[in-house]
């Protein structure tokens, strides 16, 4: 295997970037759940404007947290020291591109955006990342089981205020919150640091600071 040099490295960070931020840059490698419902007429369930407000609001938190996940990934990859453990970081990122594209799809489909804000969320995940890597692999695995376990928290809370008839936007969920629980306790078995309530309340602090913040914008 060849042997990245830092300026290789740093291309293949801004490219990875880019493909997270720049809308329809980034591609699924399973289906969407929600063509499960796509037989469904979209007339029959109808959503009016302050419900589908709310779903788009809720998905572009789902979206902007994906966001926060591909950096966090990235940056841990850059400085994890044993090499299955960058590769596991590497394969995490790429299945999480597929709740990334999802997400934004059907934010589209809703007639929304994803978050300005998203610039600025992904800066600060991967300098948490590459933080935890540098400090120990043991860390770095923590992190995501912890970081995993609060998006499972966020998901089930999103799947019982979604409007009732959205099946679309629970169907992407439901898949995700799968995913997200397998991420949690593959992270945990591969020798992943349980952190203590202080550090996990710390970050439950942050992560409702992302979610107040990019509800509507």
């Amino acid at each position: 295997m060849r042997h990245l040099s830092p300026f290789d490295k740093f291309i293949q960070n801004a490219d990875l970037a880019l493909r997270t931020l720049i809308p329809g840059a980034a591609n699924q490698q399973r289906p969407s759940p929600a063509q499960a419902s796509a037989d469904i007429s979209d007339s029959q369930y109808e959503l009016d404007d302050k419900e589908r407000k709310h779903a788009a609001g809720l998905m572009r938190i789902n979206h902007t947290g994906e966001v926060c996940a591909q950096a966090l990934y990235q940056g841990q990859a850059l400085t994890a020291k044993l090499p299955e453990v960058r590769e596991a970081m590497d394969e995490a990122a790429a299945e999480e591109i597929d709740h990334l594209v999802w997400c934004e799809d059907r934010i589209t489909q809703l007639g929304s955006h994803t978050s300005v804000l998203n610039p600025a969320f992904y800066g600060l995940s991967f300098g948490i990342g590459a933080l935890a890597g540098a400090i120990s692999d043991k860390v770095s695995l923590g992190f995501v089981a912890e970081t995993e376990r609060q998006v499972c928290k966020h998901l089930s809370e999103h799947m019982t205020s979604l409007p009732t008839q959205d099946t679309k936007s629970k169907a992407i969920l439901l898949q995700m919150l799968d995913d997200e629980a397998k991420h949690a306790t593959a992270a945990i078995d591969a020798g992943g640091y349980e952190f203590p309530l202080p550090i996990r309340f710390a970050m439950t602090g942050l992560s409702k600071i992302m979610t107040k913040s990019v509800y509507k914008i």
